[in-house]
């Protein structure tokens, strides 16, 4: 079991990630990503700030050395503000689903990050599992279309999804496959996951408040928290977000190589389809859900 405890950190974080994903699509349809991604930071942190108090006996990580605290916050701008400020946004152009399929290609970008900056390892067999996720992700974005000219029709390729949410998606899975490399360098000066978690939110934080500052929208900001619906739903994603999912996504990450975390909790585009489904009304075609399961069939292989 304990040779195994990353992983399965990793698969409850799947889990998370798949309600948050929910939650804060639900959300943003109602307030905006850049009101959902602020509340939820605050929400986070107030139930990682409580927890620290109870179970640590501390409620600011003090004896985090200086190096731990630069590597954390540099992953916290990039993941929790850049990273997610991208994949909000996604979340409400092209649905969860699909901004998460396309968020498979952190697992690869993360393994190569990791490759470079901490010496881990990748097998030769790399390229085709990277292979099968963009062949799996072409073919749930890709279509192909009849186009007529007079008399002669042919069938052009042409993006199913909007090109913007797809380009949201892709700064998104570069932002959290860099943040996480660079938690994992950050976790080796701190003794508590969720101590690197608060770090990271503040750093987070910070990012949407210089960011809300210059756009002027803290009447916006303020305005949303009174939609008492979407802030009910918003907490939610926040519980099983900022909270648990990076709480345990630091766990996993500790005791496993931050692309096998990545690869399990890439999960998410299989997890979610019964839900946009069902509560989304999606209209999945078949050759999606087929597409989701190869990419994420190529994310797993990997790291075999």
């Amino acid at each position: 079991m304990h040779s195994h405890i990353g992983e399965i950190y990793a698969a409850i974080t799947a889990l998370f990630w798949t309600f948050t994903a929910l939650a804060f699509t639900s959300a943003g349809k109602k307030i905006g990503s850049l009101a959902v991604n602020f509340w939820r930071l605050i929400v986070g942190l107030f139930f990682v700030l409580l927890w620290g108090t109870i179970t640590l006996g501390t409620t600011f990580p003090l004896d985090v050395p200086l190096m731990g605290w630069v590597w954390l916050l540099v992953s916290g701008f990039i993941g929790v503000f850049l990273g997610d400020l991208f994949l909000f946004k996604a979340f409400i152009i092209t649905g969860p689903r699909v901004a998460l399929l396309i968020m498979t290609l952190s697992p690869p970008m993360a393994a190569l990050l990791s490759y470079f900056f901490l010496g881990e390892t990748m097998s030769p067999i790399a390229i085709l599992g990277m292979v099968m996720g963009l062949i799996g992700i072409g073919m749930v974005i890709i279509s192909r279309k009849e186009k007529k000219a007079g008399e002669i029709s042919s069938k052009k390729l042409a993006l199913r999804y909007s090109a913007k949410g797809i380009l949201f998606s892709l700064v998104g899975a570069i932002g959290q496959a860099s943040g996480l490399v660079m938690s994992k360098a950050g976790l080796e000066y701190v003794d508590s996951a969720f101590h690197a978690t608060q770090i990271r939110l503040y750093a987070g934080l910070f990012g949407f408040l210089l960011l809300i500052s210059y756009l002027r929208r803290w009447k916006q900001i303020f305005t949303a928290a009174k939609n008492i619906k979407a802030f009910a739903t918003l907490s939610l994603g926040a519980f099983f977000g900022p909270f648990l999912g990076i709480s345990f996504s630091m766990l996993a990450i500790t005791y496993a190589n931050p692309g096998i975390v990545q690869t399990i909790t890439s999960a998410n585009p299989v997890l979610i389809i019964p839900f946009s489904i069902f509560v989304f009304k999606e209209k999945v075609q078949l050759i999606e859900i087929i597409g989701a399961i190869v990419a994420v069939a190529g994310v797993t292989l990997f790291f075999v």
